[in-house]
């Protein structure tokens, strides 16, 4: 086994029904960009009920049918938002979490320590989060995983991941191991997956592997990391 060896994302995701949401952050080959990833997917009628909108560098997500929302709490939140030269992913409310701590001078992971997986029992559903820091034309970026301990959901594991980018890697962490019943939680590190200069051949990579039944939404941007100009794809399956 090599441990160094990064992993075309498609072939990780194309034979697993249900990974449910994930982030993926890296450096492009060329190292002239940082570049993240945040995908949905959904099994019930509430979950699939949603669409990423954009608001200026910031992504919100909405009911596509606010008709049909039966519980709005654990779907509308807003995954991506910016504080100074830090930019946050992550699967829920938590996002903003994040940002109040960082707007206080604290940290993400102090932020973190706040917050536990949802409660959606049985499933328990893992918070993941994101978070990458510009500076002096490069980046760092840091990942963590909020995890029941237990199947009754009596306590929280933390595991935060410290990265220092590097040209065609990423990382990708994920909620779910697969589908089940109930779901099994993501387990081990995050993994290393190849980031391509090209944004529509990474986008296109993930959103046409990841279940058809399943997905929803996929966000991805590339910044340059000399002038800061952001290049978003998006793809809502609710269009």
């Amino acid at each position: 086994m090599n441990i160094y060896e990064t992993n075309n994302i498609g072939e990780l995701i194309k034979d697993n029904s249900y990974v449910g949401r994930g982030i993926v952050i890296g450096k492009s080959e060329d190292e002239k960009s940082a570049v993240f990833a945040y995908f949905i997917m959904g099994r019930s009628e509430n979950s699939r009920n949603r669409v990423f909108i954009e608001n200026g560098s910031e992504v919100v997500i909405h009911p596509f049918d606010a008709s049909k929302v039966e519980d709005p709490s654990l779907i509308i939140y807003s995954p991506v938002r910016k504080h100074e030269n830090k930019l946050v992913v992550t699967n829920g409310d938590q996002t903003d979490t994040v940002i109040e701590f960082l707007e206080k001078g604290k940290t993400f992971e102090e932020a973190l320590e706040t917050r536990e997986f949802e409660p959606d029992a049985p499933n328990w559903t893992p918070r993941i989060s994101g978070m990458l820091t510009f500076e002096n034309s490069d980046f760092d970026y840091k990942m963590s995983i909020l995890k029941s301990a237990d199947a009754e959901g009596s306590a929280c594991n933390r595991f935060n991941y410290s990265y220092k980018s590097l040209a065609g890697v990423g990382h990708f962490i994920h909620t779910y191991m697969c589908d089940g019943n109930p779901i099994p939680t993501f387990c081990g590190e995050p993994e290393r997956v190849k980031i391509p200069n090209d944004i529509d051949e990474f986008t296109q990579n993930i959103w046409t592997n990841l279940n058809e039944a399943n997905k929803i939404s996929i966000y991805v941007r590339f910044v340059d990391l000399e002038t800061g100009k952001e290049t978003n794809r998006m793809i809502n399956k609710n269009a």
